[in-house]
C-alpha cells in the first residue's frame, strides 16, 4: 500500500475538502499516514489569507520534501490560487492544483501512480463534488453549503482565490447530511465561505437551516463563520431549536465604523451590537465568537481603542486576532498610511489578553451548570474530552462512555492550563 499524508492550513471549508478527498484515498490502495511521516505521497492544502498562511503553506512543502525528496507532491489550495504565476517559487512540485480541480486530486495521484500525466488545468471545474467523507480525524463532520464571496472587502483575497459566491443545490446538502449521519457522526458544521448569503432555488439560509433540523435522528447542527448581515426573528427562532448549538462566530474585524467602511464591510458597529443584543435576550448563555483585524491601513489609536470597547462590552469568549497583511490585487494594499508592523503587534497583544480574560470570564458562568458533551477522544487515564454545545471543551471522567458518544455532564470546576478547560462530572 501506497503511503499519503496530508496537512490542511486555514479554513474550516479547507478542512472539509480535506476529509473528502481522504476518505476517498481511504477506500483505495492507500495507507493514511501522519503528516511527520515518511509518505509516498503529500498532499498539502493551503492558505493564502495572510502572509502568514502562506509562509505556513510554504514551510509545510519544504517539510515534506525533506522527508521524502521522491514524494509525489500535491499542493492545492488558495495559495496556488493567488501565486499560480511564481507558485511561491516552491521546488519539487509535481502538481498544482486549484481550488476548482481539488476535488479531482484522488483521480490525478491515481493516474500519476499508473503511469500517466494530468494536467489539472484540463480538468474540469467543479466546486461541489465532493463525496460525503465516512472516515475523519474528526467526530464532527463538516457539510459544505456555499462557496465564493460577492462582497470584496477592500483587504480580502477571498474572492479572487474563491470565486464569486455560489450556493450548492438543498437536496445535494440534505443528501449529504443524511449520509454522514448514517454513517455515525453526530454533529455537522454547516461551511462555506459567506454562508449567510445562501441562496439557491429559492432556499436562503433561514429555509435551509429549518429543513436541516426537521431531519431525524440525535444529532446537532453548528453554524461555522459567519458575516453579520442583519438576521431577522425566524434566523434567532431558529437558533433556539434544540438541535441548534448555541454558539455563532460572528465576524467583526473592527469596532470602527471609519475603518469598517474603509474596509467595505456591509454594517456598522451598532447593527453589529444589535445583532447580538437580539440573541442574548432570547438565549442569554449564548456563545459569541470572533474575528478582530489591528492594524488596517490608516487605523488610528482612537480607532484601536473603540474596538477594544467592543472586545469589553461583549465578552466573545474567543477572539482569532489578526494583523492586517498586504494582499496584492486588493484595494488596501494601495492605501496610504500602511501601519507599522511594531504598532500591529502591540494592539494584537492588547486584544490578545483582553480575549484570554473574556474567555476565563465566560467559561466561569458554567460551573454548576450541565453541557452535553460529544466525546471526541478518551485517553489512557479514562478522562474524556470533547465539546459541549456551547462550543467550549470539558473533561470528565469516561466511565462507561466511548468516543462519540453525547454526555450529559455536570461542570464542577475549571482546569486553568493553557487553555482553561471546564471539568465535570456525569
Amino acid at each position: 500500500m501506497k503511503k499519503i499524508a496530508f496537512k490542511t492550513l486555514g479554513c474550516r471549508l479547507n478542512q472539509f475538502e480535506t476529509d473528502s478527498i481522504v476518505s476517498q484515498f481511504h477506500h483505495g490502495d492507500y495507507e493514511i499516514v501522519d503528516f511527520s511521516e515518511v509518505a509516498d505521497v503529500y498532499v498539502v492544502n493551503t492558505c493564502t489569507v495572510t502572509k502568514q498562511g502562506d509562509s505556513r503553506s510554504r514551510q509545510a512543502v519544504n517539510f515534506a520534501n525533506r522527508k521524502n525528496p521522491d514524494s509525489l507532491m500535491v499542493v492545492t489550495g488558495c495559495m496556488v490560487n493567488n501565486h499560480m504565476d511564481n507558485s511561491q517559487n516552491l521546488q519539487d512540485v509535481t502538481y498544482f492544483v486549484k481550488n476548482e480541480q481539488k476535488s479531482s486530486i484522488f483521480h490525478i495521484v491515481e493516474s500519476h501512480l499508473g503511469g500517466e500525466m494530468i494536467i489539472p488545468s484540463d480538468l474540469k471545474p467543479d466546486t461541489f463534488n465532493y463525496s460525503p467523507a465516512d472516515k475523519t480525524m474528526h467526530t464532527r463532520s463538516m457539510i459544505k453549503i456555499q462557496d465564493g464571496c460577492d462582497n470584496f472587502c477592500t483587504f480580502c483575497i477571498v474572492p479572487k482565490v474563491r470565486g464569486r459566491a455560489v450556493s450548492r443545490p438543498p437536496h445535494d446538502i440534505m443528501e449529504n447530511i443524511r449520509k454522514v449521519l448514517d454513517f455515525g457522526f453526530k454533529e455537522i458544521i454547516l461551511t462555506g465561505v459567506n454562508i449567510g448569503r445562501y441562496d439557491s432555488q429559492d432556499w436562503n439560509f433561514e429555509k435551509l437551516l429549518e429543513s436541516i433540523v426537521e431531519i431525524s435522528g440525535d444529532f446537532r447542527v453548528r453554524i461555522s463563520s459567519i458575516e453579520p448581515d442583519g438576521y431577522g426573528d425566524r434566523f434567532i427562532e431558529l437558533l433556539q431549536h434544540p438541535k441548534v448549538t448555541p454558539h455563532l462566530h460572528l465576524c467583526l474585524q473592527s469596532g470602527s465604523d471609519r475603518i469598517l467602511l474603509q474596509m467595505k464591510r456591509m454594517y456598522t458597529s451598532s447593527e453589529y451590537r444589535n445583532i447580538i443584543d437580539k440573541i442574548k435576550r432570547e438565549i442569554p448563555d449564548f456563545n459569541f465568537t470572533t474575528d478582530i483585524m489591528v492594524g488596517f491601513p490608516g487605523e488610528t489609536e482612537k480607532d484601536f481603542q473603540q474596538t477594544v470597547s467592543m472586545v469589553e462590552e461583549i465578552g466573545f469568549s474567543h477572539v482569532h486576532t489578526f494583523k492586517y497583511s498586504i494582499r496584492n490585487g486588493t484595494r488596501a494594499a494601495r492605501m496610504e498610511d500602511q501601519i507599522r508592523g511594531n504598532v500591529k503587534s502591540d494592539r494584537s497583544e492588547i486584544i490578545r489578553k483582553l480575549a484570554e480574560e473574556n474567555k476565563l470570564t465566560y467559561r466561569r458562568t458554567f460551573i454548576g451548570k450541565d453541557q452535553r458533551v460529544l466525546i471526541e477522544k478518551i485517553n489512557r487515564k479514562g478522562i474524556a474530552k470533547g465539546y459541549g454545545q456551547h462550543y467550549i471543551p470539558v473533561e470528565f471522567p469516561a466511565n462507561s462512555y466511548s468516543r462519540n458518544d453525547f454526555a450529559e455532564v455536570q461542570i464542577k470546576e475549571i482546569n486553568r492550563g493553557k487553555e482553561p478547560v471546564l471539568v465535570g462530572v456525569v
